[in-house]
């Protein structure tokens, strides 16, 4: 029989030959690297046997599709080794997370981190022992008559709860047998490096009327180093957790009196309202126009755009004159508003209309987290009405803005194409077009991009991008989403060229995402230490004595003058002192100022991040600060 490869080439096996028999005709080396395999698109163990004409394609551990499998192996290899120690213990379940895995489990004695270290001696010895892992299937009445005999009822459950006639699928490594999907690696000897990491509570199914189970998590990588690498990157990103510089930096305050809603402070503000400046220029560049719409609207409003079936549970609600209200959650609904106050010509269009919204969602108290998650939060929104011949250049200009501003913060990203969920409003008609004016676009700008199945927004599907910041997270804060259901919902109207109305197409799109969870992104991007264009304070100002303070003084109004944001330290503290304080600010140049400074006119510089020290004349400093600024250096 032949089956074809990923690059079209056509492989002749034997008939019965398994994906594992293939990866050994191709090579060697890829019979020992080869985790798994994609048939006909789908993610199978390397012990599934092949067809005549089917489309193959070997899964690595370069792939993600291959990390996956590799660590729900590390998930099950868990479960066996804590069911090995505590035997009366029942397993619920065991998925994969981003870098790692976690299991759920109901034990009878509550255990503690102190217990990580048998459990990962034990998991060590199953996967030095090499055990084959096996996939097997029963018809379901068998399936709950073995997890029973197992006395695990959570697998039971399960299992009772999958649609009738389905066979069930189990994996088998040695004594160990569990309810699984799959797929797994061949042998638990495949794995070289793990740890587990931390304990937490987790309701099962989590519906917090259920029973309170024990969940592990746990790390897994491909390689040794990989996994210090990892470890190192968080030891770093403790150091700069955006909570802890924030206090130290004066920029925002998180106060019991108001869980959630974060307090900028000044440092914060300029912050903030630096960004914003950025932003509105760049925007006004690029033709969009500004606008405000208001916090509360009515229900009905809500309702119309379909936010309150799908929204209504985070939104805050109110009564106003009887009526029932909601605070925005989002702006798009008074966008549409704003459109429909005046009539439009195919000659108008596209309009590209911004707005720095201020919303609020009501996130769960134990999912709060910094700026990182809030429950108000300034959007940076912006809907863009276009004609559908227009579509594509829209999306490419909103995507060349995005690209512009992450690479103007030093970001790498990757992009994400989100289709239909099945939660969501429109025809498949509609949803096609979308779909394939969005993908049109990335395949036009040369974009890589992967798929992301039913993640869309409910009425269109999206882009996003994944920032990927200096010590390697990633972070999604962009977004275009194409939408042809609320102009739908909305009525909105324009007159073609052929006179008759018509239906605007529209993007919904955001950069920042939410300015706020931004700001603490660059806050651990920089590690506080931001570039002079965005720090808070771009200069301090430190005399040596008394005597220099009125030249001290001076030189800070000549810098404000030129815009320069500046400080000046006049405390009776020692200048060691109060250098090394200044430097504890992150400020990007401390200036030192004495008798021959005044005397000369120049100012001692002390440049963040450079050893020596530079003497210039005051104008000519300024003159620096003020170019680093206007061009964005990064230092």
């Amino acid at each position: 029989m032949k089956v074809f490869l990923k690059n079209g080439e056509g492989l002749v096996l034997d008939e019965g030959a398994k994906c594992s028999d293939a990866a050994k005709a191709i090579s060697d080396s890829l019979a020992r690297n080869a985790v798994a395999a994609k048939v006909n698109g789908k993610l199978t163990d390397l012990s599934a046997s092949l067809s005549d004409g089917d489309k193959l394609e070997l899964v690595t551990l370069r792939d993600k599709e291959g990390m996956d499998v590799y660590r729900h192996t590390c998930a099950h290899v868990l479960a066996q080794a804590v069911k090995t120690i505590f035997p009366t213990c029942k397993l619920a379940i065991g998925p994969v997370i981003e870098n790692g895995f976690y299991y759920d489990f109901e034990f009878n004695t509550p255990i503690t981190q102190d217990d990580f270290q048998k459990i990962e001696t034990e998991m060590a010895k199953i996967i030095k022992a090499n055990t084959p892992i096996e996939r097997f299937e029963l018809p379901r009445k068998e399936a709950v008559e073995l997890m029973t005999g197992f006395k695990e009822k959570y697998k039971v459950e399960i299992i009772s709860d999958l649609p009738e006639g389905e066979q069930i699928s189990f994996y088998k490594q040695g004594a160990f047998t569990d309810l699984c999907r799959g797929p797994h690696l061949p042998s638990t000897g495949r794995i070289k490096a793990f740890k587990l990491t931390s304990l937490a509570g987790a309701y099962w199914r989590g519906n917090e009327k259920n029973k309170m189970l024990t969940r592990i998590y746990g790390v897994a990588f491909a390689k040794k180093d990989e996994m210090k690498a990892y470890f190192d990157m968080l030891e770093e990103a403790k150091k700069r957790d955006h909570i802890k510089l924030g206090r130290e930096l004066k920029l925002f305050a998180l106060l019991p009196e108001g869980k959630g809603f974060p307090f900028f402070l000044p440092n914060g503000m300029v912050l903030k309202n630096v960004l914003a400046d950025y932003w509105r220029d760049l925007h006004r560049k690029e033709g969009y126009v500004e606008i405000q719409t208001p916090v509360i609207l009515t229900r009905s409003l809500w309702e119309n755009s379909g936010h309150w079936d799908h929204s209504k549970n985070n939104m805050y609600t109110t009564k106003i004159d009887d009526e029932d209200c909601a605070v925005k959650p989002m702006t798009c609904p008074g966008g549409m508003l704003v459109y429909k106050l005046e009539p439009h010509s195919y000659k108008d269009l596209p309009i590209r209309m911004g707005e720095m919204g201020l919303v609020h969602r009501h996130e769960k108290s134990g999912q709060l987290h910094g700026l990182f998650r809030v429950r108000c939060f300034t959007q940076d929104d912006a809907h863009i009405f276009m004609l559908p011949e227009q579509i594509t250049d829209e999306i490419k200009g909103v995507v060349r803005l995005t690209d512009k501003i992450y690479r103007q913060f030093g970001f790498r990203y990757k992009v994400e194409l989100s289709t239909r969920p099945k939660d969501s409003m429109g025809t498949e008609e509609e949803w096609k077009t979308a779909t394939d004016a969005l993908r049109a676009a990335l395949d036009e700008l040369g974009l890589e991009y992967e798929i992301n199945e039913g993640d869309g927004a409910f009425y269109g599907p999206k882009i996003d991008f994944h920032l990927q910041d200096s010590i390697g997270r990633t972070w999604q804060c962009g977004t275009i989403q194409l939408d042809f259901q609320m102009p739908q919902r909305f009525e909105l109207e324009y007159v073609g060229e052929d006179g008759a109305k018509h239906r605007p197409i529209m993007i919904h799109r955001a950069i920042y995402g939410s300015m706020e969870r931004f700001i603490g992104i660059l806050i651990e991007h920089y590690a506080g230490k931001f570039p002079v264009w965005l720090a808070p304070v771009q200069v301090k100002v430190l005399p040596i004595t008394d005597r220099t303070r009125a030249y001290a003084d001076k030189v800070a109004a000549m810098l404000r003058d030129k815009g320069v944001r500046v400080e000046v330290d006049g405390r009776n503290e020692k200048i060691g002192y109060k250098i090394r304080e200044a430097k504890l600010e992150k400020v990007p140049y401390v200036i030192v100022v004495g008798d021959s400074e005044e005397a000369e006119g120049t100012v001692n510089v002390n440049k963040r991040g450079v050893e020596e020290k530079t003497s210039m004349k005051a104008e000519d400093f300024a003159a620096l600060v003020c170019a680093d600024a206007e061009n964005k250096v990064t230092f």
